[in-house]
């Protein structure tokens, strides 16, 4: 009860002038970064951060906070209408949003993400608000041993990406798994496949691979088959919004993701991205329609975006409560903190109470704003795949390139956005899927890392994995999904043999 009213105050606080003013400029300007590839939230955060110095604490962390919501939303604008993720969590989304624009009824599937997202992103503050202090807790129990348990069924997910050809799939991830051993060894500072290039010490940057294998290829494929709308768009644009009945069919899938997406965006390093591909498997794998999936239904679209939002509030969870930041962007936001001259922590709640209730409601606001301007814009983001392709094209490598070179101002990761491009293209053109590439790349040097201080730990006892009751659990469920298309494939064979 004390929570609620606290809550109540809290919203009181932030609704002001300035309070919504600061919510929408900073949803406004997250939607726009997170939409442009090759930007991210942790970016929007960071530009922004100096023009905070003169607010006062609440009104500047909060604006701040909604950069990081609509950034983490806006990255489904470009996945869904070309093809090209704005963001890393956003990947996911591309699968089916994309294949739902070609089908003509981009608005609806611009409609599912905004929806999805909002919903995601309220259910994470809730578990914020009442759940932070003991969530908080539990994050502290995961270290090397959990963590390489958790991106061991982050990966095994690989089988059911690759559902359509097993061993094309396992080919792929075989190869997001190599590039991510690229660069500087964590453990012994050994330069690794390097070939004696200074730019590639800090690996394979992710940013080109994901705009390259998406949206470059995507343009090769294009050009290649002289289409007048980008991606084959042949239909009209139909419907615009999604309906309750869209809503209630996909209402199972939101409420599981969003549960995935915070517990995930709880753990400090896992992220959104692992969130948003964790759920789209799990929501995969109790669809009854599974073959649906990639062909553009709305399922594939929600379980994403719900886990990717919800990964908002739940990284938001160890920072204000331990002081520990749960991702890239929060990391940027222990530092508007500092510049207001607050620690984030235990002490925080006691000291500066109507503040963090404040934070709390700011953060609920912040996903309504980006939800109404999400709303409110898709009819006209829809508009995109009206443009002909000798002006969107041209448009789409120019923003690429931009977005690969801002990452880190080097030309080589525009290189290696063209060489990805390339890649993908003969991918796509030898139906070898992509997905097991970009998720093996995300988990693959986490995993290697936390495998290895494990076994530094525990001074070379393999049995440290499979002794400790989560990362015997996380083992068993990822063995487990890893095996069963094995199995059932196997079934499906014998029985067509006995037919």
């Amino acid at each position: 009860m004390e929570s609620v009213l606290m809550l109540m105050g809290g919203f009181r606080d932030i609704l002001s002038f300035q309070g919504i003013l600061s919510i929408f400029m900073g949803s406004a300007f997250g939607i726009t970064i997170g939409a442009l590839p090759g930007l991210n939230a942790s970016m929007g955060v960071a530009l922004l951060l100096p023009l905070t110095y003169g607010m006062a604490p609440l009104p500047a962390i909060v604006m701040l906070m909604s950069i990081y919501c609509g950034a983490i939303y806006g990255g489904s604008i470009t996945a869904i209408l070309l093809r090209t993720p704005g963001t890393t969590a956003a990947a996911c989304t591309v699968f089916d949003g994309y294949e739902m624009a070609q089908n003509g009824e981009p608005g609806r599937a611009l409609s599912m993400a905004a929806t999805a997202s909002f919903i995601g992103g309220i259910f994470s503050v809730i578990v914020l608000v009442f759940l932070s202090p003991p969530l908080a807790r539990m994050a502290l129990m995961f270290g090397p041993a959990e963590f390489f348990a958790l991106c061991f069924f982050g990966l095994s997910i690989i089988t059911s990406l690759s559902a359509d050809n097993m061993v094309k799939g396992l080919i792929s991830a075989v190869v997001g798994l190599l590039l991510g051993t690229v660069g500087i060894d964590i453990v012994t500072g050994v330069a690794r496949f390097t070939f004696n290039f200074a730019e590639l010490l800090n690996g394979v940057s992710f940013i080109p691979v994901l705009i390259g294998l998406f949206a470059v290829s995507q343009v090769f494929i294009t050009f290649e088959q002289n289409i007048l709308e980008l991606g084959g768009v042949k239909q009209a644009i139909s419907s615009l919004r999604i309906s309750m009945k869209d809503l209630w069919s996909v209402s199972g899938t939101i409420t599981r993701s969003s549960i995935i997406g915070t517990i995930v965006g709880i753990l400090p390093g896992a992220g959104a991205t692992m969130a948003a591909f964790i759920a789209y498997n799990e929501s995969r794998r109790w669809s009854k329609t599974p073959e649906r999936y990639g062909k553009g239904c709305l399922e594939g679209i929600a379980a994403p975006e719900s886990a990717n939002n919800a990964a908002t509030g739940g990284s938001m969870v160890p920072l204000l409560s331990l002081g520990i930041p749960g991702s890239e962007t929060t990391a940027v936001l222990i530092g508007a903190f500092m510049i207001q001259g607050l620690r984030p922590g235990p002490l925080l709640f006691r000291e500066q109470p109507r503040l963090v209730y404040g934070l709390f409601a700011g953060m609920f606001m912040a996903n309504v704003a980006f939800f109404v301007l999400g709303m409110l814009g898709s009819k006209l983001f829809a508009q995109v795949t009206k443009i002909p392709n000798k002006i969107l094209l041209p448009t789409i490598l120019v923003f690429a390139t931009i977005g690969s070179y801002a990452e880190s101002n080097s030309l080589t990761d525009v290189f290696l956005m063209f060489f990805f491009g390339s890649l993908g293209y003969f991918f796509r053109k030898l139906e070898f899927p992509v997905a097991p590439l970009v998720l093996a790349l995300v988990l693959g040097p986490m995993a290697e890392s936390n495998l290895r201080r494990g076994l530094i730990i525990s001074g070379g006892d393999w049995s440290t994995f499979v002794t400790k009751p989560i990362s015997l659990t996380l083992l068993a469920i990822g063995f487990f999904t890893l095996v069963m298309p094995f199995v059932r494939m196997y079934k499906e064979r014998k029985k067509a043999k006995t037919a």
